[in-house]
């Protein structure tokens, strides 16, 4: 993870928000991911949406797990409140803050293994507390931070970076958010611009729990079988000196196409992904309707992208708790820690 900030350098075509603050003022650290990642075209992303929606920095908290996902918040946002949890714990963090400061914009920014295998029990609940933020995850199908072992995400049939196939079923993120019950279901591809950043802004803008899934292609851990020019032939046919990977440069994969569309998308590794944008007609209200149009599409090896399911008429956290409307940030300690009697009294009800 970088802690270099970016130069503070300045263009006079850097047009100001209503704070008066340039798309620059969003930005973080130099990222130190692989030339090329789709996590850092979301990071880009993310710095648009907070941009447009005039979200003054250091109002918003931004949380991570342990991953090449969870790096993301170092690289946006440098003057917001940030946490580096444990792996897969991010969701708790999120639960916890929120319910002691509501007055921030949460942004909790995870990956397919931090989010589907250890912390799926963190996310499961997140959900269903309807915790008010912004939940990404960076969807690569592997764990590209210890050398891209297949997650559980991954799909039928995929490669590892040794020729294996994997022979699990997926999670989809997607379906498990809305058998749950999430109140805002989206998905998207790290290379659609046009598409995430609106999606984001919605999803910042709802009130309750906002989950966005972004296909983000690994441009180090995609490399097919066979290939002899792949990093797994070559660490097994040579006998390095020194144990060095060197990860090639690649082109920012990017994809415009219009709703209703199917649009097919070609990878580092030759291998390709079909895109298909939900169509202006679609029903973003039908939670049922929702999973069956996934079901099918996907049964045709298809993705579907967009907003996909909103419920704004669900209560979040802090109303199905009942708790008091200020932050308790700005409670007074004397009424926070009311004494031994007041406690006492209180655990007499559950004797």
């Amino acid at each position: 993870m970088s802690y270099i900030k970016k130069p503070s350098v300045t263009h006079p075509s850097l047009q100001p928000n209503e704070l008066g603050l340039t798309l620059r003022d969003y930005e973080g650290s130099m990222s130190t991911l692989c030339a090329g990642c789709g996590h850092d075209s979301i990071t880009a992303a993310i710095v648009r949406a907070l941009y447009e929606l005039d979200l003054p920095p250091h109002r918003i908290a931004k949380l991570s797990g342990i991953g090449c996902s969870s790096k993301t918040p170092t690289y946006f946002a440098s003057s917001a409140h940030g946490f580096n949890s444990a792996h897969g714990r991010m969701p708790a963090i999120a639960t916890g803050a929120n319910a002691a400061n509501r007055e921030l914009a949460y942004i909790g920014v995870s990956g397919d293994g931090d989010s589907m295998s250890i912390g799926l029990g963190q996310l499961c609940h997140a959900i269903r507390r309807n915790v008010n933020m912004l939940y990404v995850i960076e969807n690569n199908g592997c764990y590209g931070l210890t050398k891209g072992q297949f997650s559980a995400s991954s799909d039928i049939g995929s490669k590892s970076k040794k020729g294996e196939a994997n022979t699990m079923a997926p999670l989809d993120p997607v379906m498990m958010a809305l058998t749950i019950g999430a109140t805002f279901v989206a998905r998207s591809f790290s290379g659609d611009k046009a598409q995430l950043v609106p999606i984001l802004k919605a999803g910042l803008r709802h009130n309750g729990f906002a989950i966005v899934d972004v296909i983000s292609p690994c441009v180090t851990f995609n490399d097919h079988e066979g290939s002899t020019k792949s990093y797994a032939y070559t660490r097994k046919n040579q006998l390095p000196v020194v144990a060095a990977d060197y990860i090639a440069e690649r082109e920012e994969i990017t994809a415009e196409y219009e709703p209703g569309s199917v649009h097919h998308v070609r990878l580092h590794d030759g291998g390709m992904v079909a895109l298909r944008k939900i169509d202006p007609s679609y029903d973003h209200t039908d939670r049922d309707r929702a999973y069956a149009y996934i079901r099918e599409h996907q049964n045709r090896g298809e993705v579907v992208t967009g907003l996909l399911y909103v419920n704004e008429d669900q209560e979040d956290m802090h109303a199905k708790l009942g708790t008091i409307p200020q932050s308790l940030t700005r409670v007074p300690f004397r009424d926070l820690c009311p004494g031994s009697q007041e406690l006492d009294r209180l655990q007499e009800r559950f004797r």
